[in-house]
């Protein structure tokens, strides 16, 4: 299956990032473009989260929750962008004009490729060695790690967001994040013209 980009991560950042491409959908830059998002939550610290201090979210909602409406909140109102739900990245292999992502399942094609995935040490997604460094807003007792990036983006093609992308472990911090590469990647397709989605009312 190939993709235009594709989001390995469905935690606040990887979901954010999607939101935010899947309502470019009526955008002659992006109506044409496949989105999909790799959606494996079981190490996301947002399971045990609960939200007091964001803007816009019902305080005591918890982290459990969002992960769980998350993805339907996506499929409600954008189910044009693919979820591929069970499946872990083992590996992302670099080709001269796109990737290949590599699951416990299967084997994607994708021109970009957005890794959302938390920053533990354990992260063992193949490809990703050569940019991991210790994490620069972490005490470093936590053993916390980060992606080499400028503004998000690793390599050519090659974006981060959230805790990974060397921001702290702070809800709204990752979702602005994970939606600020949406951006850069419709900024992309625009022929570098700088964009954004707005809803508004009539």
């Amino acid at each position: 299956m190939d993709f235009d980009v594709l989001i390995v991560g469905g935690g606040a950042a990887g979901l954010s990032c999607a939101l935010v491409l899947g309502s470019a959908k009526d955008k002659s830059y992006a109506h044409n473009k496949k989105v999909g998002i790799v959606i494996h939550q079981k190490a996301s610290h947002l399971s045990s989260a609960v939200i007091n201090n964001a803007l816009g979210i019902t305080p005591g909602t918890q982290g459990a929750e969002i992960l769980k409406q998350g993805p339907l909140h996506l499929e409600k109102l954008y189910p044009q962008v693919i979820q591929v739900q069970k499946e872990k990245v083992l590996e992302i292999t670099p080709l001269p004009d796109s990737f290949t992502i590599k699951t416990n399942k299967n084997s994607y094609s994708t021109k970009l490729v957005v890794v959302c995935v938390g920053y533990t040490h354990l992260l063992k997604i193949r490809g990703l060695e050569e940019y991991i460094i210790p994490h620069k807003k972490s005490p470093a007792a936590k053993n916390r790690i980060q992606l080499i990036n400028e503004d998000h983006l690793v390599a050519p093609g090659l974006f981060v967001a959230g805790t990974l992308a060397y921001h702290r472990s702070q809800y709204a911090i990752a979702c602005g994040s994970g939606a600020a590469v949406a951006t850069d990647v419709l900024t992309l397709w625009n022929n570098g013209e700088h964009t954004k989605v707005h809803d508004k009312l009539e």
